[in-house]
């Protein structure tokens, strides 16, 4: 219902800006300068005076809302037209293909048959959009008033992440993880590449712009098993990546800069958010297959009318009134997963003649037939040999394993507190193998002598070391062999296999986010004339936001809410710290394993005894006086600017 505004009425019928917000602004363009026409906050601007509740420009109590998945997207925008909307919640309607909600945010199982979660999520501090729901979700084993992230703080503030084996090698060895290994060309190449403008960028691939020295370094092998980046996969996306996390570049090798929930992502974000969901009496129709819109498009616009679905085989129609609102996830990264045992292997049905056809895929697809603005789905989802990996989640009782485990993780396992802090990569691994055992129990019910483990791998089409075969080949005694003999307890593999349930996944689309792209293959949030769908999820365009995160799947969903009922508040672009010059000389320190940067010892003597003395990290490391100081520091300019000439 829209508020009573009439006490307000000279301030808002005079007006020039209420009803016409940007609700997206991008702060990759925006010259942040105070003016007299400057109403509303900069484009990243962030804080308390954000959390304003947007007044509706008109009542929406009898629209009505359907929301196509269930997934984080879905369910975020749900949260946006209950809380800033004014829609009641029992006007809302999800319409989900799968038998349980949560889309990609999955975790289930039991001791007995194993758990399974595809997939996991390291998670930053500066999620605004995420953090801005979760703070007002009931937690899930606090009392009132306390919300999710509040109980998300209480675990982190209190255990600290951090890991003590990032890299090992040499079957189960700690290998030295305490430097980027960058060569000074490649730094420079990072510079460059975050001075590029987005548009250079279109269709580019990471190997086609970084050297061969950049791809065999530790920074890489950080960076691309944390993101789960290919050489062949996006620069754009790449470059976006660095903006976002640059001021965690820091704490990359050892995973400082994380933060981690206390169980699995669904009993995490989705179970609360579900309950909060249902008890504003928001409705999810499970087993229905949404196949296509009918949306009328004419030289006014594009309307939603009808949304054609499938319900125990057979085909509905459900009409799409006036006032109603349609939300559709586009795409999907694991759909067509394909799933193995220990005794099993994965049976990869598809290959790229027939892949893309199932029903996010074949309904962005449907979209994308009737009008350009709804993208190219194709560019995504037809070279699954470059988008997939396979993952596989081990349910261990006590054996060799977890007592290896226990030499690597920089807690007990069996503690309940931090343990591995974040994936394991093994650098010799043929398949780039890693793992990781997150804080115990990783489901609520899960009995105390039981770890659940997560293991992952990024070349599917490499031997293994000790198993011929590629992972998707090999069943789930094969995956813990392979594993074994990178721990070097090969010698028990009995024992392992015996106490191990392994249940793997092969997922086609993980990264199909990741794939190279050019400007407009992914369609804006709301695309161009459409007044009443909004597409949310991983393969909408964002200003300057990345993928493969649940911030973006969040963002999304706001961004869609605020555009289709015009709310009269904007959605912050991302976290301005890209900006911040500490977190810039940071990161430039980091880069250079803290090795003395060009300029610093001038920056060092200027901001010495000042109030910003404190801005450059100091390296605790006693600095050579030289007999000419500015002579030093001329000569370090001079050879860096050969190298930016290279």
């Amino acid at each position: 219902m829209k508020p009573d505004t009439s006490k307000f009425d000279k301030i808002l019928n005079a007006s020039e800006q209420f009803g016409k917000v940007n609700h997206e602004p991008d702060s990759s363009k925006e010259v942040q300068v105070n003016s007299q026409q400057k109403t509303m906050p900069f484009s990243d601007q962030i804080g308390n005076y954000q959390r304003n509740k947007g007044i509706p420009s008109a009542s929406f109590d009898k629209s009505k809302v359907y929301i196509v998945g269930s997934g984080i997207a879905g369910m975020s925008a749900a949260y946006y037209f209950i809380r800033d909307g004014r829609i009641p919640g029992e006007n809302i309607v999800f319409l989900d293909q799968l038998s349980v909600d949560g889309g990609s945010m999955d975790g289930a199982g039991n001791a007995k048959d194993g758990y399974i979660i595809r997939g996991g999520r390291e998670m930053d501090m500066t999620y605004e959009n995420l953090w801005d729901i979760f703070q007002d979700i009931p937690a899930l084993e606090l009392p009132e008033p306390y919300s999710v992230l509040d109980e998300y703080r209480l675990v982190n503030d209190n255990d600290p992440n951090y890991s003590k084996a990032r890299l090992i090698h040499n079957q189960g060895q700690i290998k030295d993880f305490s430097k980027f290994g960058l060569e000074k060309k490649d730094q420079l190449a990072i510079v460059k590449l975050l001075m590029k403008k987005k548009e250079e960028l279109d269709d580019l691939t990471i190997q086609d712009y970084f050297s061969e020295s950049f791809l065999n370094s530790n920074f890489w092998f950080f960076w691309r098993t944390m993101f789960a980046f290919e050489n062949w996969h996006s620069l754009l996306e790449c470059k976006l990546y660095m903006h976002r996390f640059l001021h965690a570049i820091d704490g990359m090798k050892d995973f400082s800069c994380l933060v981690f929930p206390k169980y699995n992502q669904y009993d995490t974000y989705i179970t609360p958010l579900r309950k909060f969901l249902e008890g504003k009496g928001v409705k999810i129709e499970l087993n229905t297959l949404v196949k296509d819109l009918d949306i009328h498009i004419d030289t006014e616009g594009k309307v939603v009318e009808g949304i054609i679905a499938e319900r125990d085989g057979k085909e509905v129609k459900i009409p799409v009134g006036k006032k109603a609102y349609v939300i559709v996830t586009t795409g999907s990264m694991t759909e067509d997963t394909f799933y193995g045992d220990n005794k099993t292997a994965p049976v990869i049905a598809i290959d790229n003649s027939t892949s893309g056809q199932s029903g996010g895929w074949k309904l962005w697809k449907n979209l994308a037939a009737k009008s350009p603005v709804f993208g190219k789905p194709e560019k995504f989802c037809s070279n699954i040999e470059k988008s997939g990996w396979e993952s596989a989640t081990l349910t261990c009782k006590p054996s060799a394993f977890t007592e290896k485990l226990k030499e690597l993780c920089v807690n007990d396992p069996y503690s309940g507190k931090t343990a591995s802090g974040g994936i394991i990569t093994i650098t010799d691994s043929n398949w780039l193998m890693s793992f990781t055992c997150n804080r115990q129990p990783h489901f609520p019910s899960q009995p105390d002598d039981i770890l659940v483990v997560w293991v992952y791998s990024l070349f599917m089409d490499k031997e293994g070391n000790y198993i011929k075969k590629t992972m998707p080949q090999c069943t789930g005694d094969e995956i813990l062999a392979e594993l074994s003999y990178h721990l070097g307890i090969i010698n028990q593999l009995d024992n392992v296999v015996e106490n191990t349930i392994v249940r793997s996944s092969y997922l086609p689309y993980i990264t199909s986010m990741f794939m190279p792209r050019a400007q407009g293959d992914r369609p804006r949030v709301v695309p161009e004339g459409c007044s009443n769908l909004g597409l949310v999820g991983q393969f909408v365009e964002t200003n300057n936001d990345i993928v493969f995160t649940m911030e973006s799947s969040v963002r999304t969903a706001r961004i869609a809410v605020y555009k289709l009922l015009n709310l009269n508040k904007q959605v912050p672009d991302i976290n301005p710290l890209q900006y911040d010059i500490r977190q810039i000389l940071k990161a430039t320190q980091s880069l250079n394993d803290y090795e003395p940067i060009f300029g610093e010892g001038i920056l060092r003597r200027v901001l010495k005894g000042t109030y910003y003395e404190h801005i450059l990290v100091n390296t605790n490391e006693e600095k050579e006086e030289h007999e000419s100081f500015f002579a030093e520091q001329l000569n370090k300019f001079q050879d860096w600017m050969k190298e930016l000439k290279v």
